[in-house]
C-alpha cells in the first residue's frame, strides 16, 4: 500500500452514535502493516467501560485524547518515526477533529490527515436535543433502517436497550458540539468523504467541514447511504493511503 522505506501510520478509528471500537475491530488486518488501525472508545464504554464516563463534550474529548496520547507515545517508542491519522464517521467525525486537535497541542505533533465521514459540518448542525421527544420504538426503527446496527442487537432486548441509552447520550453530546465545535480549526489537512444517497449527511452538508482547516481539504464522494464508508473498509481505507501518500487535495 505504501513504500516500505516510509514509516507507517496509526490510524485512529471513532466510532458512531451508538457504538464502540469493536466497529474498527474488522479493519485492523485489512491496513496492516502500513496502516496500523485502532479504535478509541468513550470511558464507559467498549475497552473502556469500567471507567466512569465523561460528561459532556469537553470531558469526553479531553479523555478520548488521553487515550490517543498514552497510545501514540508509546508505539512511536517500539516504532521510530510512525505517523498518525484519524478516522470518524457520522456522530466519530465530530469528536475526531476535536481529539486530533487536542493529541496535537500536548504532543506536538500533528496527524498526517484528519477523515471526517457522513457527519454535517457544526454550522449545519441543530443545536439542541434531536432524540428527546422520539420513542424508544421509532429510535430502533429509524437506526434499523440506517443499516449501520448489526441485526442481532436490534432483536435482543439487553442489547437494544444499550443500545439506545448509548444513543440518547451521543445526542446529548452531539447539541453541545453543534455550538462548541463552530470555532474549532485545525491546520493539518482533511479528507470529508461523503455519500450521495445519504439523508443524514448529504455531500453539500459535508463539504464545509473544509473551513474548519487552514490546510487544504479533499472532497470524496462515493455510493451508497448513511454508513457506506464504514461498511466498505476496504476502499475507504485505500482512500486515506492515497490521500496521505500523495497529500490530496
Amino acid at each position: 500500500m505504501r513504500p516500505e522505506s516510509r514509516p507507517p501510520v496509526r490510524l485512529y478509528g471513532f466510532p458512531h452514535a451508538g457504538a464502540t471500537s469493536l466497529v474498527y475491530r474488522g479493519w485492523q488486518p485489512l491496513g496492516e502493516p502500513h496502516l496500523l488501525v485502532r479504535g478509541v472508545d468513550a470511558p464507559g464504554r467498549g475497552t473502556r467501560r469500567q471507567e466512569r464516563k465523561a460528561v459532556g463534550f469537553r470531558a469526553l474529548v479531553r479523555c478520548m485524547a488521553e487515550q490517543v496520547v498514552a497510545d501514540l507515545l508509546t508505539e512511536r517508542e517500539r516504532v521510530p518515526g510512525l505517523r498518525w491519522a484519524t478516522f470518524g464517521h457520522s456522530f466519530g467525525s465530530t469528536t475526531s477533529l476535536a481529539v486530533a486537535a487536542e493529541v496535537t497541542r500536548q504532543v506536538g505533533l500533528a496527524p498526517e490527515r484528519a477523515v471526517l465521514s457522513g457527519a454535517v459540518a457544526p454550522g449545519l448542525q441543530r443545536p439542541g436535543p434531536l432524540l428527546d421527544s422520539v420513542s424508544d420504538e421509532e429510535l430502533l426503527a429509524r437506526t434499523a433502517a440506517d443499516g449501520g446496527t448489526p441485526s442481532v442487537v436490534l432483536a435482543d432486548p439487553t442489547m437494544s436497550r444499550m443500545l439506545l441509552r448509548m444513543l440518547r447520550e451521543d445526542d446529548a453530546i452531539r447539541a453541545e458540539f453543534a455550538e462548541q465545535a463552530c470555532g474549532l480549526r485545525v491546520d493539518f489537512p482533511l479528507t470529508l468523504i461523503a455519500a450521495r444517497q445519504d439523508v443524514h449527511a448529504p455531500p453539500e452538508k459535508v463539504w464545509p467541514w473544509a473551513a474548519h482547516s487552514t490546510a487544504p481539504a479533499h472532497r470524496v464522494e462515493i455510493d451508497g447511504g448513511h454508513f457506506a464508508a464504514v461498511q466498505r473498509p476496504k476502499d475507504t481505507l485505500a482512500t486515506i493511503v492515497d490521500d496521505i501518500d500523495t497529500g490530496k487535495r
